[in-house]
């Protein structure tokens, strides 16, 4: 297994699905997307998670997206990519694949559906893990999963040398501070909540995977500069105006819908959501360009 976690502090996007026409994976749209990033200097993408519609992907669509984003940018970004699924054989396919394409690191939510005891997840991750020989990110995400990490099982976790940190979507910073008193310096954890960036960092978190970077890398971007070089009042200043677009992106019926239509907006069509996630009604499209001028405003005034 290679790896250094310096590979993995910095801004991730968590990536979108692009779609065709017909809604089938867009090869040709995933790898404008994947160059768009790559150019805004963000280190590395987060693949077949909750904004890349994994859940709603067959997996041999996960596949073919990760392939184009592989064949894109795998050169220069560093490549997480969410394995998870219902079925732990589904998971182990998707693992392989990873590998065999060149990705950095794996990514996982326990098994949705059932409610599984603590032993069951961990051996759900374990079969992942035995399945690659690559680094390990633990996805915690209770509000969707119903499952909230334990102090207990992360400490079992932790005895697994390719379990190398945690991305934490909880709305608790507190569980942020709490795996970091668990895992230590070595244990490397990601914010996940994209309006508490700021606040993730400033309790531990050493990188961000957000949904809604993916409209703005460059406001996350510079937000992640203003912290690095401690100037807090900056960071949080742009903290508030990013929370008050996510506000707007999430009046939509669909998170999603609104930011597959924004990034539209920047030039790149990635068509829209799988249902049951619904795309943006036509009413609305008014709504979308004033939160795009938002963004764009709020990016030209963080260059100033």
């Amino acid at each position: 297994m290679i790896y250094n976690k310096e590979d993995l502090k910095g801004i991730f996007i968590a990536f979108y699905a692009c779609f065709d026409k017909e809604n089938n994976i867009s090869k040709e749209a995933t790898k404008k997307l994947a160059r768009f990033y790559a150019d805004k200097g963000v280190k590395g993408l987060y693949v077949g998670g909750s904004s890349g519609e994994g859940f709603l992907l067959t997996v041999d669509e996960r596949k073919q997206m990760l392939e184009a984003v592989m064949e894109e940018v795998g050169q220069e970004l560093k490549i997480i990519v969410h394995v998870g699924a219902a079925a732990t054989k589904d998971s182990i396919e998707l693992s392989k694949h990873a590998e065999k394409v060149g990705a950095y690191a794996l990514s996982a939510v326990p098994s949705v559906y059932y409610g599984l005891p603590e032993r069951s997840i961990e051996l759900h991750w374990k079969n992942i893990m035995d399945s690659a020989d690559l680094p390990f990110i633990i996805y915690n995400i209770p509000q969707t999963t119903g499952y909230s990490l334990s102090n207990n099982l992360l400490r079992k976790m932790l005895t697994y040398p390719k379990v190398v940190g945690i991305k934490n979507s909880s709305m608790s910073t507190f569980d942020i501070q709490r795996f970091k008193a668990i895992g230590g310096d070595n244990l490397l954890v990601f914010n996940g909540p994209d309006e508490q960036y700021i606040s993730g960092r400033i309790m531990g978190a050493d990188s961000g995977i957000g949904g809604t970077y993916g409209v703005m890398p460059e406001l996350f971007l510079k937000a992640e500069k203003y912290f690095s070089i401690g100037n807090l009042k900056k960071a949080k200043e742009l903290q508030f105006v990013i929370n008050d677009i996510i506000v707007d992106l999430l009046s939509f019926p669909s998170l999603y819908g609104a930011a597959k239509e924004i990034v539209k907006l920047r030039g790149i069509d990635i068509g829209t959501t799988r249902l049951p996630l619904e795309p943006v009604d036509e009413q609305d499209m008014p709504k979308i360009k004033d939160v795009y001028e938002k963004i764009m405003s709020a990016i030209l005034k963080s260059t100033l």
